[in-house]
């Protein structure tokens, strides 16, 4: 009897309708958001990468004449051998390369975080300078680009006696020198390497500033997801400036940092400025360089790819992620 009633309850209560958690309508909006990029990679850049693989291992010859066909043999690593060992100046170029981003990199992420702090505080006109920093961004693939190209406003600034624009005619006369900085440092006991990375990075300051705006918001936005409740917690319990810095606001965005350093060295090794870039598109434009071009793309694909994961995994292992039960 009792069975029987228990059955006939279980059959007569209603299915419950199971309702999305958050998290999965998140997930949800998030694959929405990626979509139309993942189809467009499928679709239009996944066939050009295969067959940018593919060419990398064979040999094109132009048959016809005017025709304009061509044949294909396969040669194995014959390319990639060429470009590492027979070409003489793409690895000189791909160590250069890699010299520049390693100075690049620390100095966008440390002028970029340094600039969120200041501009998250409380200020008048704070908006209007964050809409300074992020100008250069928007500007960038336009009027920016064809000035930094003809480097007309160099001209302009080496014409009233201004700062320096990497030219050896104005090198005395750059914001400022080692000797400057020697002079500063005379009572430190720092190390002239430390010297020389002070002293390129502040007459690089244009190129720095000019590369630093999507990184500055990132920054923002961590800095502002930040809960008042904690910095008002370090006050009351006396903690400086200095120490809220490093114990509150550098773990808690120490996730965006990763971000942004994965970012900058993608960004740093894709510019159009990148002399590896250059050199490799210059190899293409040659006769026959189009194999060997597709090689030496590879190759350098091959070893951002390894920086990446490398600074990712070391990065990773530092990163504070707050749990959401806590």
């Amino acid at each position: 009897m009792t069975k029987d009633v228990k059955l006939g309850a279980d059959i007569a209560a209603p299915k419950r309708r199971k309702i999305a958690s958050l998290d999965r309508k998140k997930a949800r909006a998030g694959w929405l958001f990626v979509l139309p990029f993942i189809l467009g990679f499928i679709i239009i850049y996944l066939p050009m990468v295969y067959e940018s693989l593919l060419l990398s291992f064979h040999k094109v010859s132009i048959v016809g004449g005017d025709a304009g066909g061509y044949t294909t043999t396969f040669v194995g690593w014959e390319n990639y051998m060429n470009a590492l060992f027979v070409d003489p100046d793409f690895v000189q170029t791909l160590v250069s390369g890699l010299g520049q981003m390693a100075f690049d990199i620390p100095a966008i992420l440390i002028f970029s975080l340094f600039m969120a702090v200041m501009l998250n505080q409380k200020m008048a006109g704070r908006a209007a300078f964050r809409a300074i920093f992020f100008l250069p961004v928007i500007l960038s693939t336009g009027i920016m680009e064809s000035i930094a190209a003809q480097d007309i406003l160099g001209e302009e600034i080496e014409e009233g006696g201004g700062i320096d624009t990497g030219t050896e005619e104005n090198a005395s006369e750059q914001l400022v020198s080692s000797m400057d900085l020697e002079r500063l440092f005379a009572n430190m006991k720092v190390g002239t390497e430390l010297v020389t990375y002070v002293t390129t990075a502040i007459n690089n300051i244009y190129d720095i500033v000019n590369r630093a705006g999507v990184q500055l918001l990132i920054f923002l936005a961590a800095l502002q997801s930040i809960s008042p409740a904690i910095y008002e917690a370090c006050r009351i319990d006396g903690a400086t400036s200095w120490e809220t810095f490093w114990k509150v606001t550098f773990p808690m965005i120490s996730p965006m940092i990763l971000v942004n350093g994965v970012y900058t060295i993608i960004d740093s090794f894709t510019t159009e400025s990148n002399e590896v870039m250059v050199y490799i598109s210059n190899v293409y434009s040659e006769a026959d360089g189009d194999v060997l071009s597709s090689a030496m793309a590879w190759i350098y694909f091959l070893i951002v790819i390894a920086i990446v994961a490398i600074i990712a995994s070391v990065m990773s292992a530092f990163v504070f992620y707050s749990r959401k039960n806590d």
